[in-house]
Formats: C-alpha cells, sequence, structure tokens
C-alpha cells in the first residue's frame, strides 16, 4: 500500500472540523465572509448611509421593507452576511480544484470580486423582489467594480490562502 492510498481520519463525527473536511475550511469560510461583508458594509454606509439593510431586506420582502422596523434592519445585515459568507465558500470550494486561486490571491481576488459585482448586477438583483435592473450609468459600474474587487475579492482570497490548508 502506498502513502497516496492511506485513508486519512474524518475527524469526530458531527464536528464542525467534519463539516467542512477540515477546521481550516471553516476558518477560511467564516474569515472571509466576516471581513467581506465588514468592508462591504461599511462602504455602503458611508456612500449610501445608514438603510442599506432595508434595502438588502427589501430584496427579499420587497418595498415594503423600507418602512420596516429593527427586525427587518437585523434582517438586511443577516442576509448580507450570508450572502458574503456564501460568497466566500464559493471561492474555498473553487479553490480546492483550481490551485491557482490559492497560489494567486491578488490577481484572482480581484477578478473574484469583479465577477460577484457582476453576477449581483445581472442576476441576483434582476431576479430579488425588488426586480433591480439598469440602465446602470458608466461611473456607478466603475464604482461597483472597483469597490467589490477591494472589499469583497480580495479579503475572500487572502482569507482563504491564510486559512485553508
Amino acid at each position: 500500500m502506498t502513502a497516496d492510498s492511506t485513508a486519512r481520519p474524518l475527524g469526530n463525527v458531527g464536528s464542525v472540523g467534519t463539516l467542512f473536511g477540515r477546521r481550516g475550511a471553516f476558518q477560511a469560510i467564516a474569515a472571509g465572509g466576516l471581513i467581506a461583508g465588514t468592508l462591504d458594509l461599511t462602504q455602503a454606509f458611508i456612500l449610501f448611509g445608514r438603510r442599506v439593510p432595508l434595502a438588502i431586506a427589501a430584496g427579499l420582502l420587497g418595498s415594503s421593507a423600507f418602512q420596516g422596523g429593527p427586525v427587518t434592519y437585523a434582517l438586511g445585515i443577516l442576509l448580507h452576511f450570508f450572502i458574503a459568507t456564501s460568497v466566500a465558500a464559493i471561492y474555498y470550494g473553487a479553490s480546492r480544484k483550481l490551485r491557482f486561486l490559492v497560489e494567486h490571491p491578488l490577481v484572482c481576488g480581484l477578478f473574484y470580486g469583479m465577477a460577484v459585482e457582476s453576477v449581483m448586477n445581472l442576476i441576483v438583483l434582476p431576479l430579488s423582489a425588488l426586480h433591480a435592473r439598469g440602465p446602470y450609468e458608466l461611473k456607478d459600474l466603475l464604482l461597483g467594480y472597483v469597490v467589490h474587487m477591494i472589499v469583497i475579492g480580495l479579503p475572500i482570497a487572502y482569507s482563504i490562502r491564510r486559512f485553508a490548508k
């Protein structure tokens, strides 16, 4: 029997480590989602004001969310971090097969941020309860790409590189 064919221990059944294959995966995804989500929410507050979580909740609930209270506001924050963590999990999953995502986090993170922005604008927002669609102004598109390259793509790529072994 060769070293490649020996079985690796799976850890304790039911542990977080087995849920994600190993502890590093959980740390990578959690760190990437938390950092990217925090940076993105912070920049959104700066650019668009403190009602941003209501707009996020409106993607699920419709325009009535803009009249919502603290529960709707909390829902918007929860949804935002769910999306950020999901985006980090997708990058992690891809990085298991495409090792260059871990080896070149600067370039890959920048492109991933652009991809996330594109998916949000072209798929998620049009399918949301708000049915948000263009036309978009060029300056807004460019700002969205630059912001998401920096606050989403890079933190996720570097978190995956740092924690996922």
